[in-house]
């Protein structure tokens, strides 16, 4: 049985592989629902926002966490995008997090398989009577939007914009430097207190996201802190000129991880965005 997701749960469930879905309510414009989507063995827990008011196959936005986040990180963006008509998917990568309801093992934690999860879950809404599969949305922060790059450049026919906010660009690179040989990287690595497995370090050593991201063509919007002490700002600079259609917009005085008013920002400048 699925934990239930703060707010009121209507009256309302439907099966979906074997699993049962609630409906809660989080505010007026949206109503939300707890999804699981499979990836071959994979189970993918996540929430499911739709406008109060949808009608037809509607645009849908899918948000990526960070490294050991979760997917609270997407439910700021399920009321303005419901304004816009948007639905809302945001979710937990199984291994991504201390914290993941699909999987908490971070030892197993990989940037190609949280590729491969994302894949599935574009491919399983891309299906859908009720999703518009030419008007798919990624939105992915810090190491979401790492993966949320490379995934769309993977997809650049089935994604039709992309957002990355504070991407952490920078992991093959600085990882490469803290272990320069395959043979360095020892079994076990913590990252703020997280365990994590080689197989991570290997893959990201064969990692070049400046070099595949320019294969998505689509429009992108980069939202990144001037104060980030954590990914470089150049290195969204160098993704705004890699990609042939991008906006990079710097919120002064911001870090690696948005206050309330710099959130608030940044959600606004994602809704101009999408108006134009």
């Amino acid at each position: 049985m699925l934990a239930f997701i703060a707010g009121s749960v209507l009256n309302y469930a439907e099966n979906h592989s074997g699993r049962t879905m609630e409906y809660v309510n989080p505010d007026d414009t949206g109503n939300a629902r707890s999804l699981w989507i499979e990836n071959g063995d994979r189970q993918i827990y996540g929430v499911l926002n739709r406008p109060v008011q949808a009608q037809g196959r509607m645009p849908i936005a899918i948000v990526s966490h960070g490294f050991n986040g979760t997917h609270h990180f997407g439910e700021d963006f399920f009321a303005p995008l419901a304004e816009l008509g948007w639905m809302t998917y945001t979710f937990d990568f199984p291994c991504g997090s201390v914290h993941s309801r699909s999987d908490s093992n971070t030892m197993n934690m990989s940037i190609l398989d949280e590729q491969s999860d994302l894949r599935a879950i574009v491919n399983y809404f891309r299906n859908q009577p009720y999703v518009n599969p030419d008007s798919i949305m990624l939105i992915g922060g810090s190491q979401g939007g790492f993966v949320s790059a490379l995934t769309a450049a993977q997809m650049n026919k089935e994604v039709s914009r992309l957002v990355l906010i504070y991407p952490a660009l920078c992991i093959p690179a600085n990882w490469k430097e803290r272990y320069p040989k395959l043979e360095d990287i020892p079994d076990t690595t913590r990252l703020w207190n997280v365990p994590m497995g080689r197989r991570f370090f290997e893959e990201v050593h064969g990692i070049d996201p400046f070099r595949t991201m320019k294969k998505f063509q689509k429009p992108v919007l980069i939202i990144q802190g001037d104060a980030d002490r954590v990914v470089l700002l150049e290195d969204s600079r160098r993704a705004a000129k890699t990609y042939k259609n991008a906006r990079l917009h710097v919120i002064p005085g911001a870090g690696h991880g948005f206050k309330p008013k710099e959130r608030q920002e940044a959600i606004g400048q994602i809704r101009e965005w999408l108006k134009r």
